[in-house]
């Protein structure tokens, strides 16, 4: 009866000791991590403070030492808030400043990137140095000229002149996709040529998708300086129920600042962010893509 040699069983490998590199590596990114951390933490402190603040009574805005968590929360401030000031009609006028400029204004961006980028046109280069040099020229020398015409058109005190000369694009949006443009090959948009297809039919099928991470990012950036503009709107509405949030909060600030409702202000402040941070989550996939990307071809 033949016997099976039965092997030994193999004793099971034991970790491999860290090297110094690794262990160098690891107590970077602790580092790392801890610097991002304290860093963010900077950054929330004051968002943090100042929601505080809305749930605090006025005596507790100024008590020492400093009340961090109240109670009990003043709630009834955000109800408040719609009541004593024109928080509403101001909100409503600058969702319809940033999101009429912002979507009609990316969209004719991204047509003139993509037309200074990809299409024969006769001194298009000329054409974007010129667009390029209205950035070196500040708002203030163009603000009186600017008011003069507006008034011409009896626009003073309407939405118009924050809405119509943005509708025609942002420089900085085209310059931003016109160099992520720059990337695609030529041969792409020529061999869609040769079966058929238009400008527009290239731009909406090919194109768009393409840079959609890059737009998704100038959206952002473009929808936050819009919502937060202040000069404009002080500068051309006058009636309170035609003003932006903007607006409206400074004034807040001139007429609750003497009262020291300070909680009132603060409620009003922390909702002018929401539809920032509403966008951001949003968009912020395709901001990350954009990042990727990016770096990927760099």
């Amino acid at each position: 009866m033949a016997t099976t040699l039965m092997k030994p069983p193999t004793p099971a490998l034991k970790d491999k000791p860290r090297t110094g590199a690794q262990r160098e590596n690891r107590l970077g990114n602790v580092a790392l991590f801890i610097l991002l951390a304290v860093g963010s933490l900077a950054m929330l402190a004051p968002l943090l403070w100042m929601f505080t603040t809305a749930l605090k009574t006025k005596v507790q805005v100024f008590a020492l030492p400093p009340v961090w968590i109240p109670n009990p929360p003043q709630w009834d401030t955000f109800i408040r808030m719609w009541t004593e000031a024109p928080i509403l009609s101001g909100f409503k006028n600058s969702l319809i400043v940033a999101l009429s400029v912002t979507i009609i204004g990316t969209f004719t961006s991204a047509l003139a990137a993509f037309a200074l980028a990809k299409l024969r046109l006769p001194y298009k280069n000329a054409i974007f140095l010129v667009l390029l040099s209205g950035l070196m020229v500040p708002y203030p020398t163009i603000m009186i000229p600017q008011f003069v015409m507006f008034s011409r058109l009896h626009w003073v005190d309407t939405l118009l002149p924050l809405i119509v000369p943005l509708l025609f694009g942002n420089i900085i949006m085209i310059f931003f996709l016109r160099q992520y443009l720059s990337t695609v090959p030529d041969s792409m948009i020529e061999a869609a040529k040769i079966d058929g297809a238009s400008y527009l039919q290239i731009f909406r099928v090919m194109i768009l998708p393409m840079i959609r991470p890059a737009i998704a990012a100038q959206f952002i950036l473009w929808f936050m300086f819009i919502w937060n503009d202040y000069l404009a709107p002080i500068l051309y509405l006058n009636t309170p129920e035609k003003q932006t949030l903007q607006v409206v909060i400074a004034n807040l600030n001139v007429e609750f600042a003497t009262q020291r409702d300070y909680p009132l202000i603060m409620a009003a402040s922390f909702v002018a962010l929401l539809p920032i941070l509403v966008v951001f989550l949003i968009f912020q996939r395709q901001i990350i893509e954009s990042v990727a990307l990016t770096g990927s071809k760099g």
